[in-house]
């Protein structure tokens, strides 16, 4: 399973409860879209998710524009990867519209684009990439608290946004890529 997460806004640890805390514990892979705030919290979501001393391996994740001067010198604003068959980039999305969102995705030849900032879970098809944003899992402000989970299936991947109490509130298939 992937389980992507974005918008912590913490101070002082992860933040992670319920569903989530499970998802990112039993996940082949981490994606944070940015956000942590502080170092205290990027390190918890760091040993959470069982990334290696170079902040790699199950863990990826970006700068988002509220990240303190230590985060922005570990992380980058933007990181492509690949896994189980899927190209994803990932980014805050501060700096981005729904256009650039799609180029950066062609431009990287991405299936998916991960992307946070506003805090409201979605998924939305926009013609060669699609646009997945797990909302925020701890500051959901006027939305309701989320991530997303990715599990493999019969054809691509089947993917779901999901509540920290472990409701399942919106149910997406990902594109079969051919590249596994």
């Amino acid at each position: 399973m992937i389980t992507v997460v974005s918008d912590t806004h913490g101070t002082d640890g992860h933040r992670l409860e319920g569903r989530t805390l499970e998802a990112v514990r039993e996940a082949e892979l981490v994606i944070h879209a940015g956000d942590f705030t502080t170092e205290t919290v990027l390190e918890a979501f760091e040993s959470e998710a069982g990334a290696d001393a170079d902040g790699d391996g199950a863990f990826v994740a970006v700068y988002g524009n509220n990240d303190e001067a230590g985060i922005r010198g570990r992380l980058e604003p933007t990181r492509t990867v690949e896994r189980a068959g899927l190209r994803f980039v990932v980014v805050h999305g501060h700096d981005h519209d729904d256009t650039a969102l799609s180029f950066l995705g062609r431009q990287e030849r991405a299936d998916v684009v991960v992307v946070g900032h506003s805090h409201e879970p979605g998924w939305r098809e926009t013609g060669a990439v699609a646009i997945l944003n797990p909302g925020s899992h701890a500051d959901p402000r006027w939305y309701r608290p989320a991530h997303a989970e990715l599990e493999p299936a019969e054809e691509g991947r089947e993917g779901r946004l999901v509540a920290p109490d472990g409701e399942v509130f919106s149910e997406f298939d990902l594109p079969a890529t051919g590249r596994e």
